[in-house]
């Protein structure tokens, strides 16, 4: 999912992307993501729930396959409903500092998410949904900004916490039996190394990419 950079750039220079191309990415990135949720989880209900397969299943050598998939199956339209608000709005945050740096981070929390689910899940469960991926993305959220020494970023992420802080907590609670509090928990470790494996490097300013364009879209560090 792209958006188009902004073409207002001169000869010989890379065409640049400002606030609203970014802001417009970013949107059009989460709102795909959802929706690709939801389609999975109408194809999952039409054929008996047939992807809920691609859970995982702890400790089984053969479900460490399952890990990508599992963070995109959902076990019922109530389960979706549930992550589809928080995934919007943390994805977008999060993907306003740029796309690519954004999958990178969601990739990091996932995998690292799946191995903790794989690892330490009670046997003979089966963990699936992207709520480990929404934890992750608040934990990011939520260290970014004192990472990156950015005080925008760290108000966003004192201002996400202070709404969804006690949902988090409860979260991660082990008498929390209803859910997979294990996926929540490394899910939200995962996005708090994330904060700092892809931070910005020094001396670069918010909204930089190459060559110091001040608009151009931010790349990876």
């Amino acid at each position: 999912m792209t958006a188009w950079p902004n073409r207002s750039a001169g000869p010989g220079r890379a065409p640049t992307w400002g606030r609203a191309d970014r802001a417009k990415a970013a949107a059009k990135l989460m709102l795909g993501w959802v929706a690709f949720l939801w389609v999975l989880e109408a194809v999952d209900v039409s054929t008996g729930h047939a992807l809920d397969t691609y859970g995982i299943e702890p400790r089984h050598p053969a479900e460490l396959l399952d890990i990508v998939p599992a963070a995109f199956i959902h076990f019922g339209f109530g389960h979706v409903a549930s992550n589809s608000v928080p995934l919007l709005v943390f994805g977008f945050l999060a993907a306003l500092g740029g796309i690519r740096r954004f999958a990178a981070v969601a990739a990091l929390i996932i995998v690292v998410d799946g191995l903790g689910v794989w690892l330490v899940s009670p046997a003979h469960s089966n963990t699936a949904g992207a709520s480990g991926l929404v934890f992750g993305l608040f934990g990011y959220l939520l260290v970014r900004g004192f990472v990156d020494r950015r005080p925008l970023d760290i108000g966003i992420g004192l201002l996400i916490g202070a709404i969804w802080g006690s949902s988090i907590l409860l979260g991660i609670s082990p008498t929390n039996t209803s859910v997979s509090w294990q996926g929540h928990l490394f899910g939200l470790a995962a996005g708090v190394v994330a904060a700092f494996v892809f931070r910005r490097r020094a001396g670069r300013t918010a909204g930089t990419g190459r060559g110091g364009d001040p608009t151009a879209t931010p790349f990876l560090p």
